[in-house]
């Protein structure tokens, strides 16, 4: 397991665009639609077997949930090869997301273009847009990692999510979430699947 940590994408940047099949139940869903008129937008970068995003995922679902209470809209999205990686693919989300009941759809980036637009590095890498669908946060769900024995509680996700949709800026200072690397494909983007 190599650590990887998230690469920076700056705030205020817009909300990329984002239309991809969900996992769960084959139908396509364009974020920039449903994110439309919502007090905020949550966007997780995971996958099924990433040990750092098992130690969190209970919790990580349900700061989700919380979320999706609060009037904001969520995703999860998942960008690993599936030629290298097929336990993350599409059978393995959808079984996965209906075992824990999860609100939200599962994304799965095939030609992975969403994840580049995202600049994203890692899983769990988690962003958080405010109402405007301007970068708020980007940062770690917690401090929390499998090997350092420090309890599970989203407190920096929360808080974040906390404060976009009271209409508040999160704190400027985001520490970087750390997880396994997005699993790259070695032959290039594949295309035809995000659109």
């Amino acid at each position: 397991m190599v650590d990887t940590r998230s690469s920076t994408l700056p705030l205020e940047t817009p909300f990329p665009h984002v239309r991809l099949e969900n996992a769960v139940d084959g139908e396509w869903v364009d974020m920039t639609q449903l994110s439309a008129g919502k007090r905020g937008t949550l966007i997780m970068f995971v996958c099924n077997h990433c040990p750092f995003v098992v130690h969190i995922r209970q919790e990580l679902v349900r700061a989700a949930h919380e979320a999706l209470d609060r009037g904001m809209a969520v995703a999860a999205i998942n960008s690993n090869d599936l030629d290298s990686y097929p336990q993350d693919g599409p059978v393995a989300m959808k079984r996965l997301a209906k075992e824990e009941r999860w609100r939200f759809p599962f994304l799965f980036d095939s030609t992975q273009d969403v994840a580049r637009a995202f600049r994203a590095a890692c899983s769990p890498d988690l962003y958080v847009f405010d109402a405007s669908q301007r970068l708020a946060y980007h940062g770690q769900f917690d401090d929390s990692r499998p090997s350092n024995g420090k309890p599970v509680t989203g407190r920096d996700l929360r808080s974040a999510l906390e404060a976009v949709a009271s209409g508040r800026k999160p704190a400027e200072k985001q520490e970087s979430s750390i997880g396994c690397s997005i699993k790259w494909s070695a032959t290039g983007p594949r295309p035809g699947r995000t659109s």
